[in-house]
C-alpha cells in the first residue's frame, strides 16, 4: 500500500489530491489522505467581496467533504505541528499519520517586516476568519460613529487604511470605498466623513501592472475617492494610529495589513532549504531538493524555471499548473517512469476595483493584452468559474454566477443591476395559467380533427413537389385553419401561402426544415408518410400535456421550454402567425420559478433535489445546486 499525504487544503492541495484521485480511482494499493485543520477549501482570491459585504459569507467556503464526495480521498480534520521527514510521519497533538509520498501545499500567512506594532494593531487579512473579522469591523465603526459625538474619535472611527497596495490592497479598498455610500445612507453619515486609504512602501501600486494600467487603476481609485500613499515607510502601527512616514501619523480605527506574505507557520519550522520569505526550495520535477518523495505545491514552492530569473509567482495559476505535474511526478514515482519538469506558462493577472471595474493583462504566455473595465471583469469571472468548474464543477460554477450576477443587491454586478432585479413569483401565476390554458385548448382544438379523421394530415404542410395541385392548395387552408384565424376556405385558398408566412423565416432554416421534412414526412410522390400521422397524434399530445403541466404548475421550466421549442417548430415551417411571438414570449417568462407558487412545483421540486443529490454519479459530478 502506497501512502499519499496532502498537507493542507488550499488551491494546490485540493487541485493534487483531486488529480491524484483520477489516477488511482481503481488502485486498491494507493491511499491519498488529504489534511487541513479547516473542513472547507477558502478562496482567498474573494475575501475582499465578504469583507465588504458584496457576497454572503459562505460564499466563499467550499466544504472539503463536498470536493471528494465519491472519489478516492480521506479528508482529515486536524492541525499537524511537526514532520519527521527521516521516519516519514506527520505528527499532530492527537495523531500520527504515515506516508510515502508527501505533498506540501499549507501556503502562506501574512508578514510584517519587523515593523512595531504592525501584528499586534492591524486586522490580517488572509484567510476566511480574516474576512468576517474585517466585515464586522468595519460595519461596528460606522455604528459606533453614528453615536459618537466627540469629533476626533468619530474621525478615527471613519477612517480605514489599508497597508500594501498590492493586489489584495487594492481590491480590498475598492469594495470598502463602493460600500461606503451604502453604509453612510444606512447610518446618516455624509461620505465626505469617511477617509480610505490605501498606503505601500513601494514607488506605485499595483507593480507587476504595465503602467498603463496602473494609472487606469490609480484614477478609478480616486473617482472612488480614495487617498493613494505611496513612497511611504511604514515606521510604526499604535493601537489606533499608523506612522506613514516620518510626519504623516494617521488615527484610524481600522487599519488592515495586505503588505506581504511569507510560507506558513509550520513550513517556517521544517529542516528543509528556504528561500523568498520561507518558501521551499525544489528541483525541477517540484521535490524538495533536501527530502525525496516529498513535493511541494502552491505558495510554498520556490522554483526558478529554466530561462527565467525569479522564482514562480505566489499565485493561483501557479497552484493550477503546478498540481498536475506533482501529481502526474507522484504517479511516475510509483510506476518507475520519468518525471517532468515544470514549466510554467502564465497567462496573467487582473486585479478588480469594485464590483464593477477591473484592469487585466491577460492573453498567452508571451503574449499579453491589456484590458479594462467591462472585459477586465469578464477575464476574471472567466478564470474563476474555470477554477471552480475544476474544484466542484457544476455546483459551485451555478453558485458563483448566482452570488456574482444574479444575487447581488445595489446593482454590486459587473453587468449593472438588470440581472439581479428579484420580483415575486406570484405575479407570474396569471400568465403561467393563460399560457397553459391557450396550449390546452389548441390541443383539444386539434384532437376533435384527429378524432374525425386520424388520418387527415394539417400540422405538416403539403410537399412543394406535390403532383396534385388543388390537393396542396386544400392541405394548406386545414394548416392556416390551424394556425391563423382563417377567413374562409374559399379565400384562405388564394391566400394561403402569404398566411402561412406571416412570421418570416430565413431561408437558410426554412431550407433545413424542408430537408428534414423531405426524409421524414413525404413519400416520392408527395404523398405523407405513416411517420407524419404519428408526429401530428404527438404534436397535439405534447400540446395538451404541457398545457396542463402550466395550469397545475409542475415542471413549469420544463414544460415552458417545450412549447417554446413547438412554436420554433411550426415558425420554422412558415405556418406561424403572428400571435406565436405572444406564446413564445410569455413562455420565457415562465422559464424562471412560476410553478413555485401555487403550483406542485412547490412541493414536487424540492422533493426532487433531495433525492437527485443522493445518486452516486451525481455527487461525484456536482450536477446539483444547494
Amino acid at each position: 500500500m502506497k501512502k499519499i499525504v496532502i498537507l493542507g487544503g488550499g488551491y494546490g492541495g485540493v487541485l493534487t489530491a483531486k488529480k491524484l484521485a483520477k489516477k488511482y480511482k481503481n488502485n486498491k494499493d494507493v491511499e491519498i489522505k488529504l489534511i487541513d485543520r479547516n473542513p472547507y477549501h477558502t478562496l482567498l482570491t474573494e475575501l475582499h467581496e465578504v469583507s465588504a459585504n458584496r457576497a454572503p459569507e459562505d460564499s466563499i467556503k467550499v466544504d472539503l467533504k463536498k470536493i471528494f464526495a465519491g472519489l478516492k480521498v480521506d479528508v482529515v480534520l486536524d492541525e499537524i505541528s511537526n514532520i519527521d521527514f527521516k521516519n516519514k510521519k506527520l505528527k499532530s497533538d492527537k495523531a500520527t499519520y504515515a506516508y510515502d509520498y508527501l505533498v506540501i501545499g499549507t501556503g502562506s500567512k501574512p508578514t510584517f517586516f519587523g515593523i512595531p506594532g504592525a501584528e499586534e494593531n492591524t486586522f490580517s487579512f488572509w484567510s476566511y476568519d480574516d474576512a468576517v473579522a474585517l466585515k464586522r469591523q468595519i460595519r461596528d465603526m460606522y455604528t459606533q460613529a453614528a453615536r459618537e459625538k466627540n469629533p476626533a474619535v468619530r474621525r478615527a472611527m471613519l477612517t480605514f487604511v489599508i497597508i500594501g497596495a498590492g493586489f489584495t490592497g487594492v481590491e480590498l479598498v475598492g469594495e470598502m470605498a463602493e460600500q461606503r455610500d451604502e453604509l453612510c445612507r444606512e447610518f446618516f453619515i455624509d461620505p465626505s466623513e469617511v477617509r480610505l486609504i490605501v498606503a505601500d512602501m513601494a514607488p506605485k501600486i499595483l507593480p507587476i501592472l504595465p503602467d498603463k494600467l496602473i494609472q487606469k487603476a490609480e484614477a478609478r481609485l480616486r473617482k472612488l475617492k480614495v487617498e493613494i500613499v505611496t513612497g511611504a515607510k511604514i515606521t510604526e502601527v499604535g493601537e489606533g494610529s499608523v506612522a506613514l512616514g516620518e510626519k504623516n501619523v494617521v488615527d484610524a480605527k481600522t487599519i488592515v495589513w495586505t503588505a506581504g506574505v511569507e510560507g506558513s507557520e509550520i513550513v517556517g519550522g521544517l529542516e528543509v532549504q528556504q528561500q523568498g520569505r520561507k518558501r521551499i526550495v525544489t528541483n525541477e520535477h517540484l521535490e524538495s531538493v533536501d527530502h525525496k518523495n516529498v513535493y511541494v505545491v502552491g505558495d510554498n514552492i520556490f522554483f526558478i524555471p529554466e530561462g527565467e530569473t525569479r522564482p514562480v509567482p505566489q499565485m493561483v495559476e501557479n497552484a493550477e499548473q503546478a498540481a498536475p505535474l506533482v501529481a502526474g511526478n507522484i504517479a511516475a514515482d510509483i510506476s518507475g517512469t520519468a518525471k517532468k519538469a515544470y514549466k510554467p506558462g502564465f497567462h496573467g493577472t487582473m486585479v478588480s476595483i469594485g464590483s464593477r471595474y477591473g484592469v487585466a493583462n491577460v492573453g498567452l504566455p508571451g503574449k499579453l493584452f491589456m484590458l479594462t473595465g467591462f472585459m477586465a471583469m469578464l477575464s476574471k469571472h472567466f478564470i474563476n468559474m474555470f477554477y471552480l468548474s475544476q474544484v466542484v464543477g457544476f455546483n459551485k460554477v451555478w453558485t458563483y454566477m448566482m452570488h456574482e450576477f444574479f444575487h447581488v443587491e445595489n446593482r454590486k454586478s459587473f453587468v449593472g443591476g438588470y440581472f439581479s432585479k428579484r420580483s415575486p413569483n406570484f405575479w407570474l401565476v396569471p400568465l403561467r395559467m393563460l399560457l397553459g390554458g391557450m396550449w390546452l385548448y389548441e390541443g383539444i382544438d386539434k384532437l376533435r380533427k384527429i378524432w374525425v379523421d386520424p388520418d387527415k394530415i394539417f400540422l405538416i404542410p403539403a410537399a412543394p413537389f406535390a403532383t396534385d395541385a388543388a390537393s396542396s392548395a386544400s392541405v394548406a387552408v386545414d394548416a392556416v385553419k390551424t394556425t391563423v384565424d382563417a377567413q374562409s376556405a374559399a379565400s384562405a385558398v388564394s391566400t394561403a401561402k402569404e398566411a402561412v408566412s406571416a412570421l418570416p423565416v430565413p431561408g437558410f432554416v426554412y431550407d433545413i426544415t424542408n430537408w428534414f421534412m423531405d426524409l421524414m414526412f413525404y413519400n416520392n410522390d408527395g404523398s405523407y408518410t405513416f411517420l407524419a400521422k404519428w408526429f401530428q397524434i404527438g404534436m397535439v399530445c405534447a400540446e395538451i400535456v404541457f398545457g396542463v403541466m402550466l395550469i397545475v404548475g409542475l415542471f413549469t421550466a420544463i414544460s415552458s421550454l417545450a412549447t417554446i421549442a413547438m412554436a420554433v417548430m411550426i415558425w420554422s415551417t412558415k405556418m406561424a402567425a403572428t400571435e406565436m411571438l405572444w406564446y413564445v414570449g410569455a413562455a420565457i417568462a415562465c422559464i424562471g420559478g412560476s410553478g413555485s407558487v401555487f403550483g406542485l412545483d412547490y412541493y414536487v421540486l424540492p422533493w426532487l433535489k433531495k433525492q437527485w443529490k443522493r445518486i452516486p454519479l451525481v455527487r461525484r459530478w456536482y450536477l446539483y445546486t444547494d
